[in-house]
């Protein structure tokens, strides 16, 4: 009996799982530091900050890349378990003829308990390069991961500022439609009087036309905007007229476009340091090809309590044991290994062309935006002070229209072309305010 109760412990404790895998779950502040959430929080709009931490949340792209580094970690683990021996056990019963002769005394039935241990003795530690090998695949992982919420954050901020522009160009649009239908209402008086042209009063329904053909394009854009904004959120589309956006006017007016960009900080981006990881594990591609050259020492052991043998169930007599240890050697393999080596050194030296590749794209992607940037600031100063001057002259055309010199057509037609050059003025500011973003992106979020 107290035999039976023993096996029935030791089968419960075999196909019982020995380790329990603790659910994974995101760290988001991690997420948060890798978005560098104090360059965002130069912009002074606490909405996009929301937006972001939101997007980080629930964005399904985000969080398909952090499973995909924890499923790498578990590769990891998976690799190393080959590094440390293996032992199994395999419960069974026995049930045998067994011939009725002097001094043979087996049971005819009877429980066998075998353990096995299977071990190759990593003596060129080839499989610990192999440990390495994983990690070195997880840590490029986890730069991908970076890189994808760096790229995640900057589209959700520019579409969040194409957003802008387009609710303030429609609010200016309205304004400049407003103003046509009065004047088209002066000029169709005017040509009722003689005064105007039938070609003038088509010329004003042909501003109206336009105009009205720019507000609808206008909102179609921002509605695909919205659409693409709720996307990047992890929100149904349907809540676009729920979520709120700043007005670009008070939106980034402290922005600064730096001067200079240190080199440390184009030589820190994911892709450059993912990069490098991949050159790294390549060299341990070279190694362990090396290693397949030299012989594998296995050693394999075997352990059987049983109860066919006469006396206890754990008792040195009854026990069948043997252990095995010994070396394997491939001898004519057709060059196979000499190939394979090959093979990784010319991996390595094409990932070696990618890593310069990568050093001058980054190079040139930060050259070119910081160069667009300066740009974009020295265009919008020349549209803000265009932008100054037609006030100026808005408001003096308003002065003589208050003493009888100037019409009520001209202050509106006036009107107008301040509106279209606000308008102007914010789609460069909108471009600029992009461009900024594209450099964030260009440095891998250390800006």
């Amino acid at each position: 009996m107290f035999r039976k109760i023993i096996i029935t412990i030791l089968i419960s404790i075999i196909i019982s799982p020995t380790v329990y895998a603790k659910d994974f779950s995101i760290n988001y502040e991690e997420k948060a530091a890798y978005v560098n959430m104090d360059f965002w929080s130069n912009f002074g709009d606490s909405i996009l900050c929301g937006y972001i931490q939101e997007a980080l949340k629930n964005n399904h792209d985000a969080k398909k890349m952090s499973y995909q580094v924890e499923e790498f970690k578990q590769k990891i683990r998976y690799t190393r378990s080959f590094e440390f021996p293996m032992l199994s056990v395999a419960p069974s019963y026995l049930a045998a003829q067994v011939p009725d002769l002097d001094n043979f005394e087996l049971d005819a039935s009877g429980f066998l308990l075998p353990f096995s241990m299977n071990y190759e003795a990593d003596l060129l530690l080839k499989n610990h390069d192999k440990t390495k090998l994983d990690k070195k695949s997880c840590e490029i992982k986890q730069l991908e991961e970076k890189t994808a919420y760096i790229t995640l954050v900057s589209n959700l901020a520019a579409v969040y500022v194409n957003i802008m522009r387009y609710n303030k160009k429609l609010e200016l649009e309205e304004k400049i439609l407003h103003n046509q239908q009065q004047l088209l209402s002066k000029t169709e008086f005017r040509y009722r009087y003689g005064i105007a042209s039938k070609i003038d009063v088509n010329n004003m329904y042909e501003k109206i036309y336009a105009t009205q053909n720019n507000i609808k394009q206008l909102s179609l854009n921002r509605r695909d905007a919205l659409f693409e904004l709720a996307v990047l959120l992890g929100k149904n589309p349907e809540c676009i007229n729920d979520l709120q956006i700043t007005n670009i006017e008070n939106f980034g007016n402290n922005l600064s476009v730096p001067d200079s960009i240190p080199s440390e900080k184009i030589f820190s981006r994911p892709d450059i340091l993912a990069a490098e990881k991949d050159l790294e594990r390549a060299n341990i591609d070279i190694r362990i090809a090396r290693k397949e050259f030299f012989p594998s020492f296995k050693i394999t052991g075997f352990w059987v309590f049983n109860t066919i043998a006469p006396g206890n169930f754990f008792n040195w007599n009854t026990i069948l044991a043997s252990i095995l240890a010994g070396a394997t050697q491939d001898i004519f393999v057709g060059g196979r290994k000499v190939a394979n080596l090959k093979i990784k050194k010319m991996k390595y030296e094409q990932l070696f062309q990618t890593y310069e590749q990568t050093n001058l794209t980054a190079l040139k992607e930060v050259s070119s935006t910081l160069l667009k940037l300066e740009d974009d600031e020295k265009i919008l100063n020349i549209f803000c002070r265009k932008s100054s001057k037609e006030y100026d002259n808005l408001q003096l055309t308003n002065l003589n229209y208050r003493h009888g010199t100037a019409s009520q057509m001209d202050f509106l037609s006036k009107e107008n072309d301040f509106y279209k050059v606000r308008q102007e003025v914010f789609d460069k500011k909108a471009e600029k305010l992009i461009d900024y973003i594209s450099l964030y992106k260009a440095l891998g979020g250390n800006l």
